[in-house]
């Protein structure tokens, strides 16, 4: 089955050199040059506007792509890769607290950009490989096959790479795993290896299931070393 991309970013030489490589990779690839051109799209065919992932660049011409990511997740879980400028840390960590699965800094290798994309691909269909069964902490409830997570039976809403993560940290409950282990484990490796995006995605998860997470009862930091999945959380 063709995957369609949508790439919403006002550069038109870059726009149309993604969408011929993309094309090449067997994607099918629509553009368009502005936030509200990209959000009108997608919703004239309801959740996802018939897409299956979003390029979004940040630097956008009415709406900035931080708005549009917003404004795409009140409405939809569709993965979204955000592009950003070198540099910008900032605009990254914003950019995934607003619910972005991935980001990639400009310029970049278009291959690089494929590779991730379909590694989002990849995580939303639950292709990475076999999962454990439904894992139970408590009132937490992780089912790998649904791709679900719920807390006295109500759904928690995820981006993949959260929902990902939070299986990799479920996985080992009760061993301490490292920001690069944890990267190993939900995307291969294939980010640098100082990343600190593991700590907002920890963030978000807290965020999402954490009761207080200000003091957080199922996702720990163990200062100097990571974050540990407690065994014991509370009572069903």
């Amino acid at each position: 089955m063709v995957q369609s991309i949508l790439i919403i970013d006002d550069d038109v030489r870059l726009a149309d050199m993604l969408r011929e490589y993309l094309g090449l990779g067997g994607f099918r690839v629509d553009t368009r040059p502005s936030g509200r051109a990209g959000i009108d799209a997608i919703g004239r065919a309801g959740p996802g506007g018939g897409y299956d992932a979003v390029i979004l660049d940040i630097m956008l011409p009415d709406l900035d792509g931080l708005e549009v990511c917003r404004q795409l997740r009140t409405r939809t879980d569709i993965p979204i890769l955000m592009l950003t400028a070198r540099g910008e840390d900032t605009d990254r960590i914003v950019g995934l607290e607003l619910g972005a699965d991935d980001y990639l800094a400009k310029p970049f290798n278009p291959r690089e950009l494929q590779a991730r994309l379909k590694a989002i691909l990849r995580r939303r269909a639950g292709e990475a490989g076999p999962g454990p069964g439904t894992l139970r902490f408590g009132r937490l409830e992780i089912d790998p096959g649904s791709r679900s997570a719920r807390i006295s039976g109500g759904l928690r809403p995820l981006t993949a790479f959260q929902f990902d993560l939070l299986v990799a940290l479920a996985s080992h409950a009760g061993r301490v795993l490292s920001r690069e282990r944890l990267m190993d484990l939900t995307r291969g490796g294939e980010v640098e290896a100082f990343d600190r995006s593991i700590d907002v995605h920890i963030s978000r998860l807290r965020a999402a299931l954490e009761d207080e997470p200000a003091t957080p009862r199922r996702i720990i930091t163990v200062r100097g070393a990571g974050y540990v999945f407690a065994r014991v959380q509370d009572q069903a």
